[in-house]
């Protein structure tokens, strides 16, 4: 079955690495396979991989020398310390002009400092996002490469053959060189962030306030998804109407409300802050998960304070759908501003119509709604979705809507951080006028950091007391 030398090698056989190895051999290619606990790929060989085109390695310089030159390796392991360290043991073994593509989730930052040291040494490197989690990597995930151009020729039908495959093309895209894949992948889990926690509070809100059980729930938000084909929720269905065999009620009241994170979230964040773009309902998600862990405190105050009124009116329900859309079209329209902005600070030169595209299918937050958002980067001078001829017919309609939500929901105990975010950004964007006037005036009071006028061009400073007498 075998040829002499594998077209393609994995590192990494947990089930993302496995999912792939089996993805990328069905695509025509012969792989061949390596893990630090040889146990691992042992089993691998001998049951999912037994009939398959698939050479099992158990040494690193076996696995290095079964691999036709140039040489194409797929790092999938934990990201940070553990993937310098399989670059520093492939280093020694491998040729100028042979090809490491890190797939895991990895800083952008790192991926930059990785090219270089891989540069160096005379070799190529991706830092390539991938989503879709174990499904779509055995069945067609969104691939994100960035790095050196000459790389992703090299690797670039295989990687697309692997990726999911829609009418518009395979959802893999050369995005930019250095970190731009690591780059555009972080944000695709910004937004996820964002879309979950809009759906945990839709769904909170339907439970408590409108009381509905579960399949009812289910099938609500199997109706708000008919025109958005969106990944996130679909499974939101299934999991309302899965039942928890042991106790013969839904399992979701069986999962502990403590929601945990790997920290592309907040790293999201973080740069929006770096790079001075407000991304609000993606920094709520983060918030919220981090509320959430603090289970024993929340159960103590909890017990201090009495909850709030019920603020339900005839039609939440309806308006429930029209803030959750809202909300999902504005964590969007965030990570997509933070991408045009990082696009032009670290030349990366992306182009958000391919971003989109290659969102579309095979991973977590594919939706039939990037269609339009695709459509709408058409136009070069777009700077928000918020601006898009596209999208300014559902803001105006469905505004009043989402208002009205985030009131009757504050009126409770229950929590909407998310699409109470996404209603501050909308205001906060359409508005000519903000108070950050007070702001600069006080910072200008205590710091003589200046202020500039509505009346004249300058700087102003204004010797708000007199000194002598303080």
């Amino acid at each position: 079955m075998s040829s002499e030398e594998s077209e393609f090698g994995i590192i990494g056989m947990a089930v993302m690495g496995q999912n792939l190895a089996l993805n990328v051999e069905e695509s025509g290619y012969q792989v061949s396979v390596y893990n630090r606990t040889g146990s691992k790929t042992k089993e691998f060989k001998q049951q999912r991989a037994s009939d398959r085109d698939i050479v099992a390695t158990y040494e690193l310089e076996d696995f290095v020398s079964s691999l036709e030159r140039p040489r194409k390796i797929l790092i999938l392991v934990k990201a940070g310390d553990p993937v310098d360290m399989v670059i520093d043991q492939l280093l020694p073994l491998m040729e100028e002009g042979d090809i490491i593509i890190d797939g895991g989730n990895s800083h952008f930052q790192d991926t930059n400092r990785r090219v270089e040291k891989v540069e160096e040494e005379g070799l190529y490197y991706l830092g390539t996002g991938v989503s879709g989690g174990e499904y779509g990597a055995l069945h067609g995930p969104s691939i994100m490469p960035g790095g050196h151009p000459e790389a992703y020729e090299e690797v670039s039908d295989i990687l697309r053959s692997a990726a999911a495959q829609t009418p518009e093309g395979p959802t893999c895209e050369y995005l930019g060189p250095r970190s731009a894949g690591h780059y555009v992948k972080m944000v695709h889990n910004g937004i996820e962030y964002a879309v979950m926690q809009s759906i945990a509070e839709a769904y909170w809100a339907m439970e408590n306030l409108l009381e509905l059980n579960h399949e009812e729930m289910a099938d609500r938000f199997e109706e708000w998804n008919r025109p958005l084909e969106a990944y996130l929720m679909e499974i939101t269905v299934e999991i309302l109407r899965r039942e928890d065999e042991k106790m013969g009620r839904p399992l979701l009241q069986m999962i502990l409300d403590t929601a945990k994170q790997k920290g592309t979230g907040k790293w999201t964040s973080r740069s929006a802050l770096d790079l001075g773009v407000p991304t609000p309902t993606i920094t709520a998600a983060v918030d919220a998960r981090l509320l959430s862990s603090r289970k024993d405190q929340r159960g103590r105050l909890s017990e201090l304070y009495e909850t709030g009124n019920s603020g339900v009116y005839d039609g939440f329900g309806e308006d429930l759908e029209d803030a959750l859309y809202l909300s999902i079209v504005t964590a969007y329209a965030q990570g997509l501003d933070l991408l045009t902005v990082a696009s032009h600070e670290y030349d990366y030169s992306l182009d958000l119509q391919d971003v989109a595209r290659i969102w579309k299918d095979g991973c977590i937050i594919r939706s039939d709604l990037l269609d339009p958002i695709s459509e709408s980067y058409s136009d070069s001078e777009l700077d928000t979705l918020l601006a898009s001829k596209k999208f300014r017919d559902d803001y105006r309609d469905g505004l009043n809507s989402l208002q009205k939500v985030v009131s009757a929901i504050s009126k409770t105990n229950l929590i909407c951080p998310a699409l109470s975010a996404s209603l501050n950004y909308f205001n906060s964007l359409t508005s000519e006028r903000l108070p950050a006037n007070m702001i600069q005036a006080q910072r200008d009071y205590f710091g003589a950091h200046t202020y500039q006028r509505v009346d004249e061009e300058g700087t102003f400073h204004t010797e708000w007391q007199d000194i002598k007498n303080v």
